[in-house]
């Protein structure tokens, strides 16, 4: 049997399915997302008032109740948007086809903008997926572990140059763990801590009560089997000890993580770790969505989210 990611049903959509719909086409859908009560018809973000002028010449409408003048964009996390339609839809593609993501230099070739512009999109739509997760409590069957990004030490030329990179004052500050927990059939909530043993407070804030969790031998875990049911893995001995005793999904999530950062974007700051984080975890808890469900998500969560504090005039601020 052929495995969903390589069948045809997956690939609902790509870049020529794109430019072959058209700017119009582009337009149109971007509006059916962002008003779906009214089918498409603009809304004034101010005062929620359905009628408006149709300025067409810079695709913009003027409210009738309170003169404001709006965009589709507006208040979004397209807010200010230069691009065209049809050019923001195909870049979701590629950053929904990506199953470890793709690099901002690799983003900015292939649709010909500038790696700043590439950057900043690319943390817009981090950002706005990242909501999806905002306030779950993870129930059931439950596993937790932790991986170090970052932080490596480059190893002299000449060996008698060489240090010891295992001990503290040798290291560079730059090492984080991310702490995952996953729910079995669910979603996936990653956390960037400095020690793994912080993920048992985070437990305590996002796994409901009567939840059965999962985790290795590592010993600051010890205290969930006081607070939950527990099952512990020693993978020393075995990474699965069968009917279902395992941690093997989350570690598939650092697997794709991994991959991602080391992969394709060859090395993370710990500052934005946990927007690669988030990024990869909702690609693992998709990843038997088609294309089109992916970007049709992406386009509806950069569409209810409002403007980025963080990285609306990212590159001004920083100039």
């Amino acid at each position: 049997m052929q495995h969903f990611l390589l069948s045809a049903k997956s690939r609902d959509l790509s870049l020529k399915k794109i430019y072959k719909m058209g700017e119009a086409k582009a337009y149109d859908l971007f509006r059916a997302i962002r008003w779906p009560e009214t089918n498409g018809e603009a809304v004034c973000p101010k005062c929620g008032c359905v009628e408006s002028y149709d300025i067409k010449s810079r695709r913009k409408f003027e409210c009738k109740g309170c003169k404001h003048q709006y965009s589709v964009t507006s208040g979004t996390m397209f807010h200010s948007r230069k691009l065209d339609f049809v050019d923001l839809l195909a870049g979701i593609c590629l950053f929904v086809t990506g199953s470890k993501g793709m690099s901002a230099v690799q983003f900015s070739r292939t649709l010909d903008v500038q790696y700043k512009t590439a950057w900043v999109w690319c943390h817009k739509m981090r950002e706005a997926l990242a909501d999806e997760t905002d306030c779950i409590t993870l129930t059931g069957d439950v596993e937790i572990d932790g991986a170090f990004f970052g932080g490596h030490i480059r190893p002299e030329n000449m060996k008698e140059e060489r240090i010891d990179r295992r001990l503290k004052k040798h290291q560079t500050g730059q090492r984080r763990v991310v702490v995952a927990l996953r729910e079995r059939g669910g979603r996936t909530l990653p956390f960037v801590r400095e020690r793994e043993a912080e993920g048992v407070e985070i437990a305590r804030g996002v796994v409901a009560k009567d939840a059965t969790i999962y985790a290795d031998e590592g010993t600051h875990w010890d205290v969930l089997e006081w607070e939950y049911s527990a099952q512990r893995i020693n993978h020393s001995v075995a990474y699965s000890y069968g009917n279902g005793k395992h941690t093997n999904m989350v570690e598939s999530y650092f697997s794709r993580l991994r991959r991602m950062v080391e992969g394709q974007h060859h090395g993370v700051s710990p500052k934005y770790l946990y927007q690669y984080a988030e990024h990869a975890a909702w690609l693992e808890d998709y990843r038997r969505t088609t294309i089109k469900g992916l970007a049709h998500k992406i386009v509806e969560a950069t569409l209810k989210a409002t403007k980025s504090n963080r990285f609306k005039g990212y590159w001004q601020r920083a100039a």
